[in-house]
């Protein structure tokens, strides 16, 4: 159970002042739970560290594919972040919560077409290149617009982020952006300085997801403010902004120890600041993108348990009335989580389960030998950490519909996505 989180008189689990036991029955379940003020604390986390760390001369960027929905991108954008975007419907989005345009970033490794007309129509204050295809394609789309895109390149630095395979994106064999160790990177902004509606403006790394120490974005940090200034030696154009991504490791489970965020901004700060004396190079504008580590603990899943199923001296399964269609990651990464009772959130775990789903799929499950109280039928299960990369990999699997989602907030619950119907089931169908 997270600090932020209680437990009442009834001994029913409390979030944001709410009861979730009455939450449950109040929407229906399966059923998100969002905590706007850790949602909010967490972003001023962020920006505070930012402003504090590089005098003013930075931009924390929300990366939306963690959570994307209205809500969630006003309450980022009330805080002063911009928002990273991977495609039309998040740019879209972002556009419709109004998000101020220059503060968009567009990012993604096979942008299609119409998303860059989207993205550069509208302004966006800048696209990172994934590509070469995609290079040429920003610079007619911009020249038909009478506009100079503002570019930052996406490249590989080669840092191994000791996290899982599927996750890992900073090394030299990842589909994600330039290889530094091959000449690629350094061939493609020489030959962007050529484009005539092209403004490259710096450099972009994400290494991976879910980490919990400082050394491999100082590394990365180390490793592209050198190539900065070896752009800058072979040139003359000195690059102006370094975007260091995202991937702050949360808790999950008890096993789990991250850093403090604003830690992770102080760490690469320093190496940022002795690098710009080492190469005399100017300050470069600074930029992070964390998702999952504003969202993912604020956000909980209800779930109502259903069958209950024992098989002697093999293992017990708890049966739930979601599953793989609103959280698939356990199924894709092996992602673990804990869980609780929020109708008897105090009460002794007593034994250790597989919680399954509902559908009709043998990998329908959300954890094995999870330690859990004991459960019965009705009881009201919640599943920690799910804020991010759940809503947002959901889907209609059994044509199951995806679930409502709740803003809780100083005792007060709030719908900030309706429930699915059987009617959007079959909207599209023709």
């Amino acid at each position: 159970m997270h600090d932020f989180m209680s437990v009442n008189n009834e001994r029913h689990l409390v979030m944001g002042g709410c009861d979730m036991a009455q939450v449950a029955q109040k929407y229906g379940t399966p059923l998100y739970v969002m905590d706007e003020n850790v949602i909010r604390a967490n972003c001023r986390v962020y920006k505070n560290a930012i402003d504090t760390c590089y005098s003013g001369n930075g931009l924390i960027l929300y990366a939306s594919k963690a959570l994307c929905n209205l809500e969630t991108v006003r309450i980022v954008a009330s805080e002063g972040l911009g928002i990273d975007v991977v495609s039309g419907g998040e740019l879209y989005t972002a556009l419709r919560a109004g998000m101020d345009v220059s503060k968009i970033c567009m990012h993604g490794n096979n942008k299609t077409r119409a998303e860059l007309e989207m993205a550069i129509s509208s302004g966006v204050g800048r696209i990172v290149v994934d590509n070469l295809f995609e290079l040429d394609q920003i610079d007619a789309i911009a020249a038909e617009h009478g506009v100079r895109q503002k570019v930052l390149f996406r490249i590989k630095p080669g840092i191994d982020a000791h996290t899982h395979n599927f996750v890992m994106t900073g090394q030299i064999d990842s589909r994600f952006g330039f290889a530094l160790e091959t000449g690629e990177a350094r061939a493609a902004i020489l030959r962007a300085f050529k484009c005539n509606s092209i403004c490259v403006a710096g450099v972009h790394c994400h290494i991976g997801s879910q980490i919990f120490e400082a050394d491999p974005f100082e590394e990365a940090a180390r490793v592209l403010m050198r190539f900065i200034a070896e752009i800058r030696d072979e040139s003359g154009v000195e690059l102006t902004e370094l975007n260091l991504g995202g991937g702050f490791g949360v808790v999950y489970t008890p096993e789990d120890d991250p850093i403090e965020f604003g830690d992770y901004i102080e760490a690469v700060s320093r190496i940022v600041k002795t690098a710009a004396v080492e190469h005399s190079l100017k300050m470069p504008f600074i930029m992070m993108e964390p998702g999952r580590s504003i969202v993912a603990e604020a956000g909980i899943t209800l779930y109502t348990v259903g069958a209950i199923k024992d098989i002697p001296e093999v293992r017990r399964y708890v049966t739930v009335d979601g599953g793989i269609g609103d959280n698939p990651r356990y199924i894709l990464y092996g992602s673990k989580y804990a869980a609780l009772i929020a109708n008897k959130a105090d009460a002794e775990v007593t034994q250790s389960v597989t919680i399954a789903g509902k559908c009709c799929e043998s990998g329908d499950l959300i954890g094995e030998n999870m330690p859990l109280a004991d459960v019965s039928i009705g009881d009201i299960l919640a599943l920690l950490t799910t804020g991010a990369y759940n809503y947002s990999m959901s889907s209609n699997y059994n044509r199951n519909l995806r679930p409502a989602m709740v803003m809780v907030k100083d005792g007060r619950d709030r719908l900030v996505m309706k429930r699915e119907t059987y009617e959007d089931i079959i909207r599209n169908d023709v």
